[in-house]
Formats: C-alpha cells, structure tokens, sequence
C-alpha cells in the first residue's frame, strides 16, 4: 500500500510497524487516514481496515491489541438507540493517548436520547472533546444533522476521528452508506482540531446545538497544561487532556469547571438565537454549583438525565482535596455505586487510596439562553477586555420579569461602555433620548400629546418638589404629608403664615404646612389658607376618575396659587399599563400654566432604589425656569439612571408600530413668567447652558465637564457595578478609600467627629453649604474668577455674597492682603477657596499660599469651604510640592476650636471617573454637620455607583498602574490641548491667561472688542457689535462654538474655555475660533 516512512504492504508488515511504540502505531495508522483521504486509494484503506478488525475480533484479542499494538478497534452498541440504518452499533478505533469512551461519555449519549428526535434534525451542531468522534458520528448517524464538526484539542484524537468516519461512513468492501437522503455520513461530519469552539469563531461558523463531554477536575501539575499542544507530545501528556483541565481564570476554577465555564460563554458568541447547549457534568462540585454555572450566564437550565458512575480510576483527584483545605466548599462523592450519603473529596482520596472504589453523580444539562442577543451583546463586551469582571456577572433570576429588565439594560450599558469613549454631553433638563421616550411612552399608551421640551428631568421626586419650591420662593406652602420628609426642617417649623402686604423679605424661609392626601381636606386647608403653591399626590381611590384632579386644578386657579401634583404612584411602566384620572384630563385637555405634574420613576423590579424624576408643564416660561433651577441647584442628573429607565421604555415601545394612533398635537403655552421680579433677575443673571436641538448639535466649551476617553478600569467598575447582584452594604462604604485619597493628596487630618456626606454632583453639595451659611447669618466671600456656576447657585439660594477684587498680577488668588480685606468687612465670614487647582483660572495654590491663607482665615474664625473638586489633573505645575495640610490644620484646631474647614471634592479630576457622579464633604465640627443635615435632601449617589467607586479606589497594583498611566496620559494630552489653544488664540487677538492645571482656559478678546461681526441667522444677515455682554452669543451664533463669557467668570473682559474635549471635538473648536476670527477682519 505504498512505500513512504510509516506505510505498510501487508497485515504483517502494519502490525510489526505498530509494536514498536505507541508513536510508531500512530504514524502507521496517519498514513492509513491518508490512504482513506484519497478516493484512489480508499476502497483498499477501508478493506484494510475490515481485515484487521476480523483478526481482533474477539474481545481477548482485542485487549491484546490495544497492550501490545497500541491500538484497538472496537463495537459501540447503541441498542434502543439506533438510527435511519438501524444500525446497532458503530465500529471505532482507539489509541492510548486519547479518550476511551466509558461510562461517562455512555451517560452523556444516554442524556440527548432524552430530547426528541428534532433536537438535532437538520441543524448545525458542534461537539467539544470528541474523543475518537463516536458521539459525533452516532449524532449524525440518529439524527440526520445538517452538519456535524467534532472538536478537539488533541490532534492525534482529531486524526483518529477522520479514521472512525470513514470506517463508519463505507461499508466493509468500501462502499458508500447513503442514508434516506442520499447522504452519507461524510457528508454529515467534519472533525477539527481546535481548542473548544475557537474553529466555529475563527471561521464564523453559527451553530445551532453544541454538546460537550470535557475535563473537569484540575491537573494535579499545573505545569504540565503550559505545555504547548503538538501531534508529537508523549501519549501521557495527549491522554491528560481528556482527564485534566487548567486553570481558565474564571471563578469556577474553584471547582474544576473553569473549562465547561470557558466553553459556555464561547458558545453564547457562536450559538445562533434558538440554539442549544448540552453538557456532561460531573456532580462533585454539587448540583447546585453545576447549575449556577449556567444560569449566571442568562442560561435556562433543564437537567435531563442523572446517574452515578465510578471514578474513573487513573484520575487523580487531590487537585479537590487542596480546593477543600482552602476554601468552606466541600465536593460530594459517594462509597461506591449503592451509596446515597455523600463524602468530602478527602475522605474520598483516602478511601480510594486504601483499595476502596468511588462514585459521584453524572448529570447531563441542557441549556437555552434566556435572551440570545442581549447575552451575546453583555459577553461580547467583556470578550472586549473586561475578562476580570465576568466572575460578578448575574443574570440568574427567579422572576422573569426581573430578568426582562436586567438584561436588556446590561446589553445597552455594554453597548454604550463599547462604542463611546466619553459619556457626551446633555442638557441640564435632562438626556435628549430620555426625554423623548418618556413623551412617546405618554403618546403610545396614554394618548397624551406631549413633547420633550414639556419634560425636565430630576435626580429624584425630593429633589423636584425641593427645587421647585426654591425656584418659586412662596411665602406658604401646603406640602402632602407623604411628601414633606425630606424637606428642609426651617420649612416645616416656621409658623410664619400671615403675608403682610407691601413688605418682601427676600431671605425670609418658605414656610410649608403638611396636609393630608385627601382632596376635600386638601380642599379645606387651600381655601382656608390660601398658600401660593400646593404640593400634592393622589389617594388610590381617587385617582380613577378626573373629578379629583379637575377639583384642585379649579380651586388653586380661582385662589391664584401653583399647583404641583405627584402621580408617582399610579405611573406604572409596563405594556398594561392602568389608566388614571390625570391621564385621561391630559389626554384631551393641555395642562393649565399654573399647574405642573411631577412623576417619580423608582418601581423597577431590579434597583430597588435606584430612582429619577421628571416635572411635566406645558407653559413654556415654567420649564425654562426649571431647566435653570435644576442646573444651579444639581448641574444635571445621572446620565446612567436615565440610561436604565430609557432602556425600560425603550423595550415597552420596541415592539409598538410607530403613530399607528397619534394624538391630536397641541401648542405649549406661552404665557408670560410667573414669577417675581427680583428671581428673574437673579435667574437671568446667572450665565447658564443654552438650548440645542438633535439637529443643531453645539460645541461645549462652556461646562465643566471632561470629554475625555473613559479609562479600562472606569469602564469595568461601572458594568460591574450593575451586573453584581446582592450586593452588601460593606461593599458600597468608599468611606476608607476616599479617607486614603484626602489624606495621601492633601494631607487633610481626621477629627474623631469627622463625617462624610456624599452627593451625586459637587455643586449640590455646595448648595447645601450655601444653605448652612445663610442659616448661620453669614457672608460667602468669592475671589474675583470664582466659577461662575458656584457664584449663581449662591445667589439663586438669596445668600449674602461678597465678590472680592483679587490682582491680576497675582492671577486672581486669594493673598492674604485681599483676603483679609474681605474678612474685616463682612460679619461672619465663609471663605470659598478653590483648590490646589482653581478653578476657572487654571492656577495652583502652592502649600505654603495655602497654610498662609487658612491661618489668616483661623485668626478672623472664618468658616472655610476648599473645594478640591477640580483638582487632581496639574499639567504645568509637576515640579511643585503637593499640599499637606496635617500640620497646619492640627496647629489652627488646637488654637482655636471654633475654626471649621468644609472639605469639598470629587473623583471627576482624580480618577476620570466618566459617567460615574460622585462627590463627598468632609467636616470636623457637629454643629456644622447638624446644620447640613437639617438642610433639605441631595442626590445620593446610587448604591450602584457607590460601589463602582469603592472599587476605583480598591484597584490591585496591575489595575491602579494602568489607571495611573491613564491619568499621566490625560495629563499630557490637557498640556498639549492648553499649548495648541493659547497659540490658536493668540494668534487670533487673544490675550491668555497662563495656567498651570485643569480643564479651563481664560482669554480675552483684546482684538475684538468693538468691531461688529455678520452673522447669518435664517434668512437675514444680522451685524452685532463685540463687546464683554454679546461675545459669547455672537461667537455662538456664527460659528456654533459655547464658551462662557465674562459674567460667568467674573474675571473683567476674560471668557472661559474648556480644553477637555475628544480629539475630533477639540480640533473643530480651535477651526470655530479661526472662523470668528476670520469673520471679524
């Protein structure tokens, strides 16, 4: 039969080539595949098979063959099992270094007998660990598949499987076996080498079943699965790997399924929407662990056969045994085939060492994903670089309904975190996409004709009625008892209800009367007392008819007073969504301008706490007052809450034909402004965003806010922070980590009376500052270019300011002749420094400026706020000391106890944090804290994000390198974007101002300065002339560019821009600035 090394002429002359050694018959019989491999020579390769199967025919000699010619060939019954040929049994050749079918992989066969015959009809499957092919080759033979691809990582097992094809596919004279489809089982079955379904990926095979018999106890010799895989390792080493398995880095390592663990996520990229996994499981580890394997991974399980079978005895299972002594797992073995009381793996290694025989249940799995495409999108994204946090992934739900919500928003999470390098911009009224879903949720199920410009968005419910109250400053209030508790304790202890006419007090606190939710004391209470606005929800049985609603929008009309209904209760985000009273007015009546709707979304059924507002009014004036009252007060709300709840409705309305009902549309109202003069002023006051559409997307340099790519490990803690189910209390304290940061960045002491209080954004945490200031009668002094959003809020809260005339040669710091200045002026005074990095000057305060400054601030008995919450990113001040303020702060308490330092920061400088909202306070006195307690509700950040920062904080050396050259690089890039500006600028009449650190630049515009520039606005050619008021409307107008101006940076003639832009954004900003430039001249 041919010449060539490793070819044979005879029986003989085969079977003397085989004794030589187990590699010798391997080569003897790869030369007999290739005989099989060619139609020439195939009939006489398939003949020569047959007439050595007849020498070994019997089962003695058989044995005799496998010791002394390192092969055998044997019969696999299939009894009951048969298929199209009925065949009862498969004719299969083994060696030594591969896998000898035994019970195991008998049970696994006996496990997809239980689906029905259609399980593998016509379908494309793939098999893991095929051994020498005789599942796959029985499959096909059943089944009639589309197509079959055995897989193994053995490539001497691969080769053998070809051998077992053909000796199966002809029969003994070498004929073809033609199925009832003119098919033969080459035509059928296809084996490969490969490390389990790396073939199927690599050549973007989908596959519609895939079953797997594979290794699940760990070598005892980690060293030996470093090896690399080749057709010429020992027989020993190939035979390990149907045994043995090594460390995948996945948790079920600890159980020896880290490689079933491996294959069912490689299965979820690969497996088509329908398909279907099954597996062979050994029941050591436990049924419940063996189950949990799949489930967490979106996987419905059915177990659908289980049997027990003896250990196979050349396995050695002291890989368990250390498992044990390390960890409270204990695997569960059995004495015996008849045993029914379970063993520890170490009472099981030593009653097998002492001749004893061991079992342990063998159970078969199928597995169906629960949502295929959403699964493979979540397992895409952590294939992307994200392996290390596959372990807290959970998508196991006892409630399908949990699940429906769960796992879509985790798909569109992993989507955003994949394919966004920044969270972008949105609006303080709230996302874009958000908002528009919320109004074509309204349309679709409530038949209310609304837009997104009648939405604005809130943290929460607290904080919509809080800073709707705050914007309308009433004299008296009446407030729903179920919606007072987190309201400011002034409020609800000031008796002062009487308005005495003529006199304003502008400072003077809202007083709030709690009424009950029923709407004819509710009623009473209105008439009796007439407040200027009323807050109020609506009792169950009320709210099934419009009478109710129609009652109070009639009395707070006549009585001239604002009304503000919560419908929290009966807003319910499903596709059955029930009806209300309120719904059924604003269906066919627009809301009246004196009324708004607040709603709170917090009913979902997987964050139980995780929740978000939205205030609905259709007078145009009132959600433009609004939109300003939620940017000075919280400067925006979380964009992933909105992400989570645009997710839900986005799923409620996928499946719904678009306008299939459009309600009739109506117009907002256009009512002039409610609202008193004196707001207004301070309103129109405040430099605040402006208004953009989806179609006129503007450039933002005008916030404070880093555009910046979002780092690996930021990426990470964000998806972990939502896969993670159960997640404890312990987990979500960052208190130890933000106590380790203050201290290593500024070398800030703790009291024993320290307390932390955390907020979603700093500027709300400042807003509570403010409060206690004005609680305690006292002067907020800012130096001249102060950040501008700080200076409004502080005004919009009506509290005492005093803005500070700082020098320019000293680029408008605090020194301590300005600052002592300012403190003999005012009675109480509370400082704000910003620092080490002030902002929006972008200078340092070195520490020595520092300790000078608070010294000065202990000898007037000053209250300081240092807010350090734009710090963290210094690009031109390396070669300067960082602050340490332990000594100086230990020395001024000691001196004088009455000295308080309110510590004001945030993780967006220094961690990047990207989308994750979360800032912290730190005091030292009681008073203080008490004060801020009893100051009205904060966003809280969520536990979500709460635990996302916890880990940040907690990186592992690896993980804190990268974030740490992560930083370094975005330092670089803020130094380089500084540089590129201030040349740009100048070079276009300019004058900047030299900075040192963060993410804002001042220039003024010298050259510009009254000279009038064209701007095409529609249809007209409109001229206006520059100066300090007009220059950020004009440079926006003509170009599309936002910068701030000088009434937002205080700083005379100066505007601010901010450089942390992505790379596409920055450079079309820099062109912004050369075509006003070029429009100018």
């Amino acid at each position: 039969m041919g010449s060539e090394e490793g070819s044979f002429r005879s029986v003989d002359d085969f079977l003397k080539k085989c004794k030589e050694s187990g590699d010798a018959a391997y080569a003897t019989l790869r030369s007999l595949l290739e005989r099989l491999e060619d139609p020439r020579t195939r009939v006489d390769a398939r003949v020569f098979l047959s007439e050595l199967q007849k020498l070994f025919a019997a089962k003695e000699d058989s044995d005799r063959c496998l010791q002394d010619y390192h092969f055998q060939i044997q019969d696999v019954y299939l009894e009951q099992y048969e298929g199209f040929q009925k065949r009862k049994k498969l004719t299969m050749m083994v060696i030594p270094s591969i896998f000898i079918p035994e019970d195991w992989s008998f049970t696994f066969y006996e496990g997809l007998n239980r689906h029905p015959d259609s399980i593998f009809k016509d379908k494309t499957v793939a098999e893991l660990g095929c051994g020498n092919g005789w599942i796959s080759i029985a499959i096909a033979e059943k089944w009639s598949p589309l197509k079959v691809y055995g897989l193994d990582i053995n490539p001497r097992a691969v080769k053998i499987s070809w051998i077992n094809l053909y000796l199966n596919a002809l029969d003994e004279n070498g004929h073809p076996i033609y199925d009832g489809e003119g098919k033969t089982l080459l035509d059928r079955v296809m084996f490969f080498e490969s490390d389990l379904l790396s073939y199927c990926r690599d050549n973007k095979i989908e596959l519609e079943r895939i079953v797997g018999c594979i290794p699940q106890i760990l070598n005892p010799n980690p060293d030996a699965m470093s090896k690399i895989i080749l057709e010429s390792s020992s027989e020993e080493f190939l035979h390990s790997l149907s045994n043995y398995c090594a460390l995948q880095g996945f948790v079920e390592d600890q159980f020896g399924l880290g490689l079933i663990a491996r294959a069912v996520e490689e299965g979820i990229s690969v497996l088509k929407p329908l398909g279907i996994m099954i597996f062979n499981m050994g029941g050591r580890p436990g049924q419940a662990v063996c189950k949990r394997l799949f489930e967490r991974r979106g996987l419905r399980v059915n177990k659908l056969w289980q049997t027990k079978v003896l250990q196979a005895a050349d396995t050695d299972i002291s890989a368990l045994v250390e498992i044990e002594k390390n960890s409270p797992h204990r695997f569960e073995f059995f004495m015996g085939l008849v045993g029914d009381q379970p063993i520890c793996a170490r009472t099981a290694w030593a009653y097998a060492k002492a001749g004893g025989r061991i079992s342990h249940a063998l159970s078969v799995y199928s597995c169906e994903l629960r949502q295929p495409n959403n699964v493979r999108r979540i397992f895409e994204f952590l294939r992307n670089g994200f392996h290390d946090i596959s372990s807290s992934l959970d998508l196991s739900f006892d409630d399908d309904s949990v699940a429906d919500e769960k796992i879509p928003f985790l798909a569109y999470l992993a989507d955003v975190l994949k394919e966004i390098s920044f969270f972008p911009y949105e609006p303080p009224a709230g996302s874009r996409r958000f908002r528009s879903l919320v109004t074509a949720f309204m349309r679709t199920y409530h038949h209310i004709p609304l837009t997104m410009d009648n939405l604005i968005v809130f943290p929460s419910r607290t904080v919509a009625i809080e800073s709707t109250l705050r914007l309308l400053s009433p004299r008296l209030a009446i407030v729903d008892e179920h919606l007072s508790l987190h309201l400011p304790r002034q409020w609800l202890t000031n008796l002062n209800i009487e308005k005495l006419e003529g006199i304003e007090s502008p400072n003077e606190a809202i007083t709030v009367i709690e009424a009950p939710r029923q709407s004819d004391l509710m009623v009473e209470l209105i008439k009796k007392l007439k407040p200027e606005i009323v807050v109020t929800g609506v009792a169950a049985y009320e709210s099934v008819t419009t009478s109710s609603f129609e009652h109070l929008l009639q009395i707070t009309s006549e009585i001239g007073c604002r009304l503000l209904l919560d419908i929290s209760d009966h807003f319910e985000l499903s596709s059955l969504p029930t009806s209300n009273g309120v719904f059924k007015y604003l269906a066919g009546n627009p809301l009246p301008s004196h009324a708004a709707i607040v709603c709170s979304l917090l009913k979902n059924k997987v964050y139980s706490d995780l929740e978000l507002a939205f205030i609905i009014s259709e007078d145009e004036a009132v959600v433009k007052a609004l939109c300003k009252a939620v940017e000075l007060l919280q400067g925006s709300t979380p964009i992933i809450s909105q992400y989570y709840y645009g997710c839900i409705l986005h799923e409620l309305l996928a499946f719904q034909l678009a306008d299939r009902h459009p309600p009739s549309q109506r117009v907002s109202g256009k009512e002039g402004s409610p609202f008193s003069l004196s707001i207004l002023s301070k309103m129109d006051g405040a430099e605040l965003s402006l208004n953009e559409s989806d179609e006129n997307q503007l450039l933002h340099m005008d916030v404070d806010q880093s555009f910046l790519p979002i780092t690996k490990p930021v990426r990470a803690a964000i998806f972990e922070s939502f896969a993670r189910q159960n997640i404890t209390e312990a987990e979500t304290d960052a208190t130890s980590g933000i106590r380790e940061l203050i201290r290593d960045s500024y070398g800030f002491p703790f009291g024993s009376d320290a307390e932390f209080i955390y907020a979603a954004s700093t500027l709300s945490l400042f807003n509570k500052l403010v409060l206690c200031c004005i609680q305690d009668g006292g002067t907020l002094c800012f130096p001249t270019g102060s950040n501008g959003n700080h200076v409004s809020a502080a005004k919009f809260l009506k509290a005492k300011v005093s803005i500070v005339s700082t020098e320019p040669a000293d680029g408008y710091k605090w020194t301590e002749k300005s600052l002592s200045a300012a403190m003999e002026a005012v009675e109480k005074p509370w400082i704000y420094i910003s620092g080490p990095t002030i902002s929006p000057t972008g200078l340092v305060y070195t520490n020595e400026e520092i300790t000078k400054l608070l010294s000065l601030c202990a000898k007037f008995t000053a209250r300081v706020i240092l807010d350090t919450s734009f710090s963290g990113v210094e690009f031109n001040s390396n070669s300067r000391e960082g602050w340490n303020l332990e000594p100086i702060m230990k020395k001024l308490s000691s001196a004088n106890s009455a000295f308080c330092v309110a510590l004001l920061g945030s993780l967006f400088s220094k961690l990047l944090t990207g989308g994750i909202k979360f800032s912290f306070l730190l005091i030292n006195e009681a008073s203080f804290v008490e004060m801020l307690h009893s100051s009205g509700g904060s966003s809280k950040p969520h536990r979500t994000i709460r635990y996302a920062v916890k880990k940040l904080l907690g990186l592992g050396d690896e993980d804190k390198t990268d974030l740490l050259k992560a930083l370094s690089q975005q330092k670089q890039i803020l130094g380089s974007r500084y540089s590129q500006l201030k040349q740009v600028l100048e070079d276009c009449g300019w004058e900047v101002l030299e900075a040192e650190a963060g993410i804002s630049v001042l220039a003024r515009p010298k050259a510009y300065l009254g000279k009038t520039v064209k701007i095409q606005d529609g249809d007209k050619l409109e001229e206006v002339k520059v100066d300090d008021s007009s220059i950020r409307e004009a440079m926006l107008k003509s170009t599309g560019l936002c910068i701030n101006s000088c009434l937002w940076t205080g700083v005379p003639g100066f505007c601010r821009f901010t450089i942390a832009l992505g790379d596409g954004d920055f450079k079309r900003a820099l062109d912004c600035i050369r075509k006003f430039n070029s429009l100018i001249h």
